[in-house]
């Protein structure tokens, strides 16, 4: 199951289910649920529409108000881990993450717990139209700040494209864990992962240009993510030992 929040999505969001709904994954029965954060454009009317045409294959998960990007994850995770989904994908709903590329995380998946669509690793690549102000922010996030205070293991840590295994999410119980709520939620959940031990392979994606509406990720969208980043550590320091008398 692909969970896809969204919020003024409607110039993409029926597209990207046309490309996700038409994959040919052997073994893999792929839908798609939408967590909708009362959108304003129709976005919710969209995604209703598909699930009505395709019952079997599209939910949506309204909320009734922007409560921010961690926030609709945690709750379509919680959705998908209650219907027994085996393998979680999460995506952008402006189609900047190529469906197409879902195949090669499933494979990758045999052998992990996370599959990141990486755009640091070998063959991974941004589109040429993107702003060099989100790149530099993006670069300084994957390059310098995680790597220096958080040591983790992945060369993208910030990408929002990724597969889960279902256990490696029940472990994680992000609705319990979780304390980002914007998208340092991405980096807090590779954390989270990374600490219980989780297997993490990455694979190249071409990150795309939106190809519709507004991009969510503005200069204090940014700062936050970078005040929830700086967080982690600190929110997640292991509970000191107390020694018996």
């Amino acid at each position: 199951m692909a969970v896809v929040p969204t919020f003024n999505e409607v110039g993409s969001l029926a597209q990207l289910a046309d490309r996700l709904l038409g994959l040919d994954i052997p073994t893999v029965r792929v839908r798609m649920l939408v967590v909708d954060d009362a959108s304003t454009d129709g976005t919710a009317q969209v995604a209703d529409r598909l699930a009505n045409a395709e019952p079997e294959r599209v939910q949506v998960l309204h909320r009734a108000s922007k409560r921010g990007l961690g926030s609709a994850y945690v709750d379509g995770f919680g959705h998908a881990l209650a219907q027994g989904v085996d393998l979680i994908a999460q995506m952008d709903a402006d189609l900047s993450h190529e469906p197409s590329a879902l195949p090669s995380m499933v494979e990758a998946i045999r052998g992990a717990d996370l599959v990141i669509g990486s755009r640091y690793v070998a063959g991974g690549a941004f589109d040429r139209h993107w702003g060099w102000h989100r790149k530099a922010m993006s670069w300084l996030a994957n390059r310098a700040v995680v790597p220096a205070i958080l040591s983790l293991p992945v060369s993208d840590a910030t990408s929002g494209y990724r597969l889960w295994r279902r256990e490696t999410l029940a472990r994680i119980a992000p609705s319990v864990s979780v304390r980002s709520s914007g998208y340092g939620f991405q980096v807090e959940m590779v954390f989270l992962a990374h600490r219980l031990g989780c297997t993490i392979h990455e694979v190249p994606i071409h990150f795309h240009e939106r190809e519709a509406g507004q991009s969510k990720m503005t200069v204090p969208v940014a700062l936050r993510a970078g005040r929830e980043i700086l967080a982690i550590s600190r929110q997640h320091r292991p509970a000191a030992r107390v020694e018996q008398p």
